[in-house]
């Protein structure tokens, strides 16, 4: 496995060299909306420290991305009034994994509504400030475990 790249675009958008729809943070973990969702609130969830997949994340830190996943896909579900939540994360380019910056996917879903292919569009900046703030009202609604 190679070495963490701190100039992947994950780790650029941790120290703000690029901005990100933000829908929550917290000492270990970032979470934002995917400008190329496949689903109406897809939100991606990383953790702030190095880590390029599941592979080489400590126990700890993958603990807080599961938590901060899991109220993240609380609040997708409701804010999107969607059926249910896909939540996927790929470690290393074998497995699909395209940013090697571990990340989880948090994609609310509705019955009958397939995904959208992966990286197929680029959504519009006014949708995405939108559904940011559906994703933050929502929040305010979850509690933090």
């Amino acid at each position: 496995m190679d070495p963490y790249d701190h100039q992947n675009l994950f780790a650029k958008i941790l120290r703000g060299e690029i901005p990100c729809h933000k829908i929550c943070e917290d000492e270990q973990t970032l979470a934002f909306m995917d400008i190329m969702p496949r689903s109406p609130g897809h939100a991606l969830v990383i953790p702030k420290c190095a880590a390029r997949g599941i592979l080489d994340i400590s126990a700890d830190a993958f603990a807080q991305v599961a938590r901060t996943s899991k109220r993240v896909a609380m609040a997708a579900v409701a804010a999107f009034g969607a059926d249910g939540v896909v939540i996927q994360q790929f470690s290393e380019p074998a497995s699909g994994q395209v940013i090697l910056h571990l990340h989880m996917h948090v994609m609310p879903v509705t019955a009958g509504v397939e995904l959208l292919p992966a990286q197929s569009r680029r959504e519009d900046n006014t949708i995405l400030e939108e559904h940011t703030a559906r994703m933050i009202v929502a929040l305010g609604s979850v509690p933090v475990s």
